[in-house]
């Protein structure tokens, strides 16, 4: 790493940057500065033009124009050796290592320590080691990466970047996959990293997180900086308001419940240890809310009731008929749809068209004689389009060029069209902007006003109290408690089910 010029000058500087691509200003005059020992947060919707701005300073693009300071000294930077020349380590959602590899070789790699021409091992495990107990984390050198957890390999990739002296480290998404007690874990080596004087670039959706371990707070807007803040200058619904560009009454829209009738009902569902024993009951109209630890059995629940699992025993009725669901067809023909968690590997065809992906489980209707009627097809799809905004070019555009946001409509447009009556949403906003998430919730609380029973599985648990009528916590694969009184419930409350203190 070059030698820092100026030690009471910004860590970093990045002024007027400009970034075009074909027919797309990406960035439009962005400046930000970054201080040692600082966390600035980079908050903004799906294509405001954070992940822009962090591939120039990655080197991964070249700016049209603008200039990059580091310590007061100006750097050009060409591309990714260049950043990590000066200091520059980018922690991706998706990590950079080599599953079948040590921690100890993955944190070396490409960098051995060697002696007399052969890698010294004993060298590198004492400096893993080193860097491992500089943040309080206790991870064997020699662990084979795959059996970590994903919350360990987050910790081998910052040790990775402090290994290559890093005074600037970004973290994109970093807590998309953590369980509550990892994230607190990061904070805590975010925090460390601090006293160490790095500075941190921190990019999330999770507005919770972001202002509980971010010291400012910068907003891009369609590729320009709306504001920089200072974290207690600002509220969260300033800060969705300064995201989105508008004044938002609330983030989750009132509704009036009204319920009717029973229509979902599971009986003492269970599959091995991951479910054990689950009831619960989903009226006409009512939203419940599920959460729980990550491994808690949410989402194998989920699967079971869709026939994606097998379960072991158990039974599931809709309107008062027992369902014989063995796999996820007759969950479909019964009326029950689920949302996957995992939109892009469970939910959709990538490489197909958006209108496949919407009448892929909805074939018969636009059929006749075994031939597809395309005509119905498209205007089936074309009306949910208008009718969800859904963004697109056209209905031939290929499912992995939307956003989060618009994947997730597509999803919902494909079963409104199947008209299922029970809906399961599993994690239905991970990943997606804030815009996105209040469309999304506005339609899941439109679904419920039209009878249907909705159950939503959520970690965030800001949006399981915001939206639900009641709220039921696993734990270790049964149902620990049940909270009717949503309207003065508490973060706190839910996470003592959620632990196993049904007794507080």
């Amino acid at each position: 790493m070059r030698e820092l010029h100026d030690l009471s000058a910004p860590l970093l500087q990045m002024e007027g940057i400009d970034k075009s691509f074909p027919g797309v200003r990406a960035l439009s005059g962005v400046s930000l500065e970054l201080h040692a020992g600082e966390v600035l947060a980079l908050v903004g919707e799906n294509g405001a033009g954070k992940s822009t701005l962090i591939k120039v300073l990655a080197g991964a693009h070249r700016p049209d124009s603008g200039r990059i300071q580091m310590a007061g000294l100006e750097v050009h930077i060409h591309n990714p050796a260049d950043a990590q020349r000066n200091g520059v380590a980018v922690i991706y959602q998706e990590f950079n290592l080599i599953p079948a590899l040590t921690v100890r070789e993955n944190i070396f790699l490409g960098r051995e320590r060697t002696r007399a021409g052969f890698i010294s091992a004993q060298r590198e495990q004492h400096e893993a080691s080193r860097l491992f107990a500089s943040l309080g984390l206790h991870i064997a050198p020699d662990s084979i990466c795959r059996e970590l957890t994903v919350a360990q390999q987050q910790a081998v990739e910052i040790v990775k970047a402090l290994s290559l002296h890093a005074r600037i480290v970004v973290m994109d998404e970093p807590t998309a996959a953590l369980t509550l007690s990892e994230v607190e874990r990061l904070f805590s080596i975010i925090r460390g990293l601090k006293a160490q004087g790095l500075g941190i670039l921190y990019i999330s959706h999770r507005l919770d997180e972001v202002l509980a371990i971010a010291d400012r707070i910068m907003v891009l807007r369609d590729g320009e900086c709306v504001g920089t803040h200072r974290v207690q200058d600002i509220t969260r619904m300033q800060l969705i308001e300064f995201m989105v560009g508008r004044k938002l009454e609330q983030e989750f829209p009132r509704r009036q419940a009204v319920l009717g009738e029973d229509r979902l009902v599971v009986r003492n569902l269970r599959r091995g240890s991951k479910v054990r024993d689950v009831s619960f009951t989903i009226r006409r109209g009512e939203i419940v809310g599920l959460t729980g630890l990550v491994g808690a059995g949410r989402t194998e629940m989920a699967r079971l009731i869709f026939g994606a699992d097998r379960r072991d025993a158990g039974s599931i009725e809709l309107d008062g008929r027992r369902l014989d669901i063995r796999n996820p067809a007759d969950a479909i023909q019964g009326g029950i749809a689920l949302l996957t968690e995992d939109r892009k590997g469970q939910g959709l065809m990538l490489g197909r068209s958006v209108r496949e992906n919407f009448a892929l489980p909805n074939l018969f209707r636009f059929t006749r004689c075994g031939l597809l009627r395309g005509h119905s097809e498209r205007r089936a799809f074309n009306a949910y389009a208008e009718d969800l905004a859904i963004k697109i070019t056209d209905a031939e555009q290929a499912a992995k060029y939307l956003s989060g946001g618009n994947q997730q409509k597509l999803l919902l447009a494909r079963w409104l069209e199947r008209n299922c009556e029970a809906v399961i949403f599993d994690e239905p906003t991970r990943g997606i902007d804030v815009a996105a998430k209040c469309e999304v919730y506005r339609l899941i609380q439109r679904l419920a006003t039209q009878g249907k029973a909705i159950l939503i599985i959520s970690s965030e648990l800001l949006e399981v109290l915001g939206l639900s009528d009641r709220i039921l916590v696993m734990h270790q694969g049964r149902v620990a408690g049940e909270i009717r009184d949503v309207a003065n419930a508490t973060q706190r409350q839910i996470m003592a089910l959620a632990v196993g203190d049904t007794g507080s």
